[in-house]
């Protein structure tokens, strides 16, 4: 059994945290200054503390805390070269990370879904073991990358989830507007996202070619596919996407400067 400390047990951390818990294949620590962000994983942790020395005893430790308190807690952290810390803080490098600390060092960007095994992250390829890799695969789907795509990644899938959610959204007052009740609405759209990502995870075919699937000649969905095609939205998206990317990269380079 692996043994797991969340350092900071915020919103992200606290989804990790969770995450792991469901599969009961983890001893976790949850370690937090706040009592209340350790009473909120009281359920889901093997132990709770306010003590960093907590973490000298995991496997991987994983640093879910805000950019600027990275360093103050890393001063307190006394890892070793055995042990592998996980970073989460965004534009914070794996460098900055592994200059403060004994210990391995990998970088990942997960997101909020972590909780429900739904999670979709990317990790340096540097520092990452067969451990971390497990980890990840527990709370969902991770890709491997170079810490240069690392801004990218913060776009897609850090800030990804606020995009579906907005067309979510969307389709919901389509069908409120339609008659459906709002929760009806909402429970048919979040669905339908949910199983249309599924299908691009597990089917061999594109994009376009699935697309192509549901789209019957003179039917309902090519009508509303004509709509889209004849519509910025797809440049929309990816001006969304650019801004986060842009975004993370000034974050970065304004923490690198400090």
């Amino acid at each position: 059994m692996t043994r797991v400390s969340v350092v900071g047990c915020g919103n992200m951390g606290g989804a990790f945290l969770k995450g792991l818990a469901r599969t009961g294949s983890h001893h976790l620590t949850a370690i937090d200054l706040d009592p209340e962000a350790l009473e909120a994983l009281e359920a889901y942790a093997d132990e709770t503390t306010d003590d960093t020395a907590a973490a000298a005893e995991s496997d991987v430790v994983v640093l879910a805390v805000k950019p600027d308190l990275v360093e103050v807690v890393l001063s307190d952290l006394d890892l070793s070269a055995e042990q592998t810390l996980v970073t989460l803080a965004a534009g914070v490098s794996r460098d900055f990370v592994a200059e403060r600390t004994e210990a391995s060092v990998v970088r990942i960007m997960p997101n909020l879904a972590a909780e429900t095994g739904d999670m979709a992250a990317a990790a340096t390829t540097e520092g990452l073991t067969d451990d971390v890799r497990g980890l990840l695969a527990d709370v969902g789907e991770f890709i491997e990358i170079d810490e240069a795509l690392m801004d990218v990644s913060t776009a897609v899938n850090g800030s990804g989830p606020a995009f579906v959610f907005y067309l979510i959204d969307a389709m919901k007052a389509a069908g409120v507007e339609g008659g459906l009740a709002p929760d009806q609405a909402e429970t048919l759209a979040a669905q339908t996202f949910k199983g249309a990502a599924e299908t691009v995870l597990r089917d061999d075919r594109s994009v376009d070619e699935l697309i192509d699937a549901v789209c019957s000649p003179n039917g309902t969905t090519i009508e509303g596919m004509e709509v889209l095609w004849d519509s910025n939205a797809d440049e929309t998206v990816i001006e969304a996407v650019g801004a986060a990317e842009e975004r993370s990269r000034e974050l970065a380079e304004a923490f690198d400067d400090e």
